[in-house]
């Protein structure tokens, strides 16, 4: 969190495709040499994270470097939504980049690799091993960057709007819910 405040002073906030753009790519980098280079890309793409997590708030109209706005990237980013059931993503993130580089890969390497050197040789299926970990890290971070940023955009829009309206934000996300659970009506 503290990288990702100190780079504000040097790296203006930037658009949510150029960070979606940007973890996908440490992504491809860090899955394209297996476990080890996803450990250290790692760190940084929660950085970039933290870091759009917190432009997000400054667009909504928040100081990322209050320390009650920090708590709240925290937030974002520990609870990823505002309501239960999107509690634990940010786990889910962490295993699935650790995971799909790691075991998940080698067993899906296995099953194809001697397909494929059949039809192809032997160094051939060797050399798909770093592609099929850069696709599988570049999906993940992707994904997770992509989902970062629409949360963010949810909790900060609902932070905005309760210093807004007065209302409290506990009331808000009921409001939310009872929104999204009810049945939509369509027209013919």
């Amino acid at each position: 969190m503290q990288a990702a405040q100190q780079s504000r002073g040097v790296v203006p906030d930037q658009k949510g495709w150029l960070n979606t753009a940007l973890a996908t790519a440490m992504g491809a980098a860090g899955g394209s040499g297996g476990l080890p280079t996803a450990l250290a890309e790692l760190p940084v793409t929660v950085t970039v994270l933290l870091r759009a997590i917190q432009g997000i708030a400054a667009e909504h109209g928040f100081d990322p470097n209050d320390p009650a706005v920090a708590r709240e990237c925290l937030t974002v980013f520990a609870v990823a939504g505002p309501l239960e059931e999107d509690d634990g993503a940010d786990m889910g993130f962490l295993a699935a980049r650790v995971t799909v580089t790691g075991a998940a890969v080698h067993s899906l390497i296995a099953r194809i690799a001697p397909k494929l050197s059949i039809a192809m040789g032997q160094k051939l299926a060797a050399q798909t091993v770093p592609v099929l970990g850069a696709v599988a890290g570049a999906a993940t971070n992707y994904a997770y960057t992509s989902y970062y940023q629409q949360m963010a955009h949810v909790h900060f829009g609902l932070l905005a709007l309760a210093d807004r309206s007065g209302l409290p934000r506990e009331e808000l996300v009921a409001e939310l819910k009872k929104q999204m659970s009810e049945p939509r009506l369509t027209r013919n």
